[in-house]
This record gives C-alpha cells, sequence and structure tokens, in this order.
C-alpha cells in the first residue's frame, strides 16, 4: 500500500478552494450537489483508511482477536510507519464512530421531537404556532410540514410571506436536509471538511432562495424578506433543520445574491473560470482519494488472505 494509504487522510485539502468559490460563483444547486458529492466521499475514504490502519495495529496489540499471521512483518511492511500509525489509527477510528453516530442519533432525536411536539394538531402542511419567538422550519419526514410562528408572519407582508412559504417548501421538495446530514457526517470523520460543511449549509439556503425567487416571481421580495426575518429571527429548534434565516453570518450575502442577476444553471463549470478549476481540482482530489482507497483495501485483504494459515 505504501505511502497511499494515507493520502485520503489529506487529499480532503484540494476540495478547499471549491468550498468557497463554489457558493459565490456557481448556481447553488450545482454547488450543493458538488460539495456534498465531494464531503461523501472523501468522508468515506478517510474512514476507510483509519480502518485499515487500525487492523494492522490492532494486529500487534498483545491478546487480540485477530490472527497472529497478521501481525508478520509481511503485513506490517505493506504500512509505512505501522507502528505509530496503527496504534494511533485505534481510537481516531473509535472518535469517528462514535462522533458520528451521535450527530446521526442527535439529528433523527431532533426531527422525533418535533414530529412528536406538532402531533396533536391537523395534518396541514403549514403549520402557524401561537408563540412569541419569530421562527421558521422545514420540517421532513412523511407528511412534510413547514412550521412558521405568528410572530414572524406579523412581521411580513402578504408577498413577503409567501416568499417564506416558498422558500421552506424549497427545502422540502429538494431534500436539503439530506445534503446537510451528509456533509455533517462527512466532517465528523475528517476535519478538513468543516469548510464544506459550512459552504453546503450556505448554498442549501441560496438554492431555497433562487426557488423561492422563482416561485414567487421576484427576487426583490424574497430579498426583503429574508432581510426583515434576520432581524427578528430566533433561529430553528436545531441545526438539524433548515430555518428561513437563522444564520445571521451570510445572510447579508443572500440579499446581496437575490439582488443581483439569477446566477446561470449549469450542470457542470467549465474549466476556464477559477470556480471551474476548483472544482474540477476538488473532482480529481475526490477520485484520487476513491482510488486510493480501493487500492489500499484489495491490497490489504491480498495480504492478509496470503498471510493466514488455511
Amino acid at each position: 500500500m505504501g505511502v497511499f494509504v494515507f493520502l485520503p487522510l489529506v487529499l480532503p485539502l484540494t476540495a478547499w478552494p471549491v468550498a468557497r468559490l463554489a457558493a459565490h460563483r456557481l448556481h447553488p444547486r450545482t454547488a450543493t450537489r458538488l460539495l456534498t458529492g465531494c464531503a461523501g466521499v472523501l468522508g468515506v475514504c478517510s474512514t476507510l483508511c483509519l480502518a485499515l490502519l487500525m487492523v494492522v495495529g490492532t494486529a500487534q496489540l498483545p491478546g487480540n482477536p485477530l490472527p497472529d499471521a497478521w501481525s508478520d512483518p509481511e503485513v506490517r511492511a505493506a504500512v509505512p510507519y505501522d507502528e505509530i500509525a496503527g496504534r494511533l489509527a485505534i481510537p481516531a477510528l473509535a472518535v469517528v464512530v462514535v462522533s458520528c453516530a451521535r450527530a446521526a442519533w442527535r439529528h433523527r432525536r431532533v426531527r422525533r421531537r418535533a414530529r412528536r411536539a406538532l402531533a396533536g394538531l391537523p395534518a396541514a402542511s403549514v403549520v402557524v404556532l401561537p408563540d412569541p419567538r419569530p421562527y421558521a422550519y422545514a420540517l421532513p419526514g412523511r407528511r412534510n410540514r413547514v412550521v412558521v410562528t405568528t410572530s414572524l408572519l406579523a412581521a411580513l407582508s402578504g408577498p413577503e410571506r409567501r416568499a417564506l412559504f416558498a422558500h421552506e417548501r424549497a427545502h422540502l421538495d429538494a431534500r436539503h436536509h439530506r445534503f446537510l446530514l451528509i456533509t455533517q457526517l462527512a466532517a465528523r470523520a475528517n476535519p478538513f471538511l468543516r469548510p464544506l460543511r459550512t459552504a453546503v449549509a450556505y448554498t442549501t439556503e441560496r438554492w431555497a432562495d433562487e426557488d423561492a425567487a422563482t416561485r414567487v416571481g421576484s427576487r426583490r421580495t424574497v430579498a426583503r424578506a429574508v432581510g426583515k426575518a434576520s432581524l427578528v429571527f430566533r433561529g430553528a429548534p436545531s441545526t438539524a433543520l433548515a430555518g428561513f434565516a437563522s444564520a445571521a453570518g451570510p445572510v447579508p450575502r443572500r440579499v446581496a445574491a437575490l439582488l443581483a442577476p439569477a446566477p446561470a444553471a449549469r450542470l457542470l463549470p467549465s474549466v476556464f473560470t477559477v470556480a471551474g478549476l476548483a472544482a474540477w481540482a476538488a473532482a480529481a482530489g475526490t477520485a484520487v482519494s476513491a482510488l486510493s482507497s480501493a487500492n489500499s483495501a484489495v491490497t490489504l485483504f491480498l495480504i492478509l488472505k496470503a498471510s493466514t494459515p488455511l
């Protein structure tokens, strides 16, 4: 395997340039799909890399349940610095597994609690809560719902309310919660992927903004709704649920983007642009990571199979 087994741990760095450029220079739908795909593959590859190193490290521990032949010099020679890397991979993989499991459990718990809180209300697609705290969020599930409070509706005009509902409905229709969950798990698997998680949190909001502008027929109306909501917004119950203006930092950027001309919807960015070069570099890094992981996994499997007595 050589040094190729370590490549998936550091190749997420190749996606850093596109994390910011894609959010500003690509259509938000394209940026979301590109960044989520890269984050998901890179996260799986880095976890697989840790698992391969963990096997080599565990085989060196006294009293382990693995075959004794797996600690032979021939097997250890397949991994550079096997004594250090193999043993460090054991706690590192444990941290990744526990962190990802907690994130997935918390995501599921928040959605269950939100659905349970609305269980006694009519089965409508829009739920208006008499709450003095102004907030709104999209609740995915078997019955997709948009939850909004009366205090937030009171702060918006009629057209702005339609923009708010169109925005939240766009979150549900495009299943943005899945993109957010994938990037969150990827960032837990490899801290180098955190910029992609932050970028996707922004691009999903921009995607919903653009869909809302198309539905209501006015980009300025959506911009006003986002701006007004940000002044009074108190946030969704959790980051597991997409909110209308829950992230105060990107709101000025979202408003500026809505006041600008609509971005061109292209399936693939041009290689002759800065964003296109960054996107293709990230795609190349993702492909190399996948190939390195596959090569390392197959190589280690063959080595362990050859060293295991019949």
